[in-house]
């Protein structure tokens, strides 16, 4: 699995050398000692009065909320505050967390059919759940990735019951399981959460995004509960 860092990395190779501007200092009351215009550029009697001029030039970095949605267009991993500080100095959990809310209220307000959503420590860029339907019909649903009904099955006893053993599986199924276990490892919808100690060699299974991903849910709280047993 990639590096949450390695974004953050990727995105400070990209040119600029981004940092937020400082808070201003409290002893001069927030104020800013004003900045004097650069003279407009001569122009020749050539160009006339009416040429068009060319746009000018500019270093200026783009906003942060700008550079934050950017990182999160580029998906990968879940965007955490460590590595968009790795991208820009200066970038606070506390900056990104006021960059992310002013960005779910735009997209509100523009009615955007995504979202940011928090996955794991960190964010993603995420359809809204009344756009899964769109997203089955272009990537396709559980079916169209040719999972068998004994996939399903191995797969919805993790999802509900992670981290668990191969062990207890194989026990709640009737049946072994590990060669679904491999086929879903192979298909990157869950690998090993957790190992035993020394004297224990068996390994736990969760879920990974791409499962989250295949299912349309921005976390595993969002899995349907199941009915609770009624009395005997």
């Amino acid at each position: 699995m990639p590096d949450p860092l390695d974004l953050g990395r990727a995105a400070a190779r990209l040119g600029a050398d981004w940092q937020l501007e400082a808070e201003p200092d409290p002893a001069s009351g927030g104020r800013q000692p004003p900045v004097e215009p650069p003279p407009p550029p001569a122009r020749s009697r050539k160009q006339g009065a009416d040429a068009p001029r060319s746009p000018r030039p500019t270093n200026d970095p783009p906003p942060p909320d700008r550079i934050v949605e950017a990182l999160l267009f580029v998906g990968g991993p879940p965007l955490t505050a460590e590595a968009v500080a790795a991208a820009v100095r200066g970038f606070t959990p506390d900056r990104l967390r006021e960059a992310i809310d002013r960005l779910n209220k735009a997209y509100r307000a523009q009615d955007r059919p995504y979202s940011i959503q928090p996955r794991d420590a960190g964010y993603v860029l995420a359809v809204k759940p009344g756009y899964r339907g769109v997203r089955e019909k272009l990537f396709g649903g559980p079916r169209e990735a040719r999972l068998t009904q004994p996939a399903l099955d191995v797969l919805s006893l993790i999802a509900y019951r992670q981290p668990v053993t191969k062990a207890d599986v194989d026990a709640l199924r009737g049946a072994d399981s590990g060669a679904v276990l491999r086929q879903l490892v192979r298909l990157g919808l869950v690998a090993v959460a957790r190992r035993g100690e020394a004297d224990d060699r068996q390994v736990c299974y969760g879920t990974t995004p791409r499962f989250l991903d295949l299912f349309g849910l921005s976390s595993l709280d969002e899995l349907p509960r199941l009915s609770e047993p009624g009395p005997p």
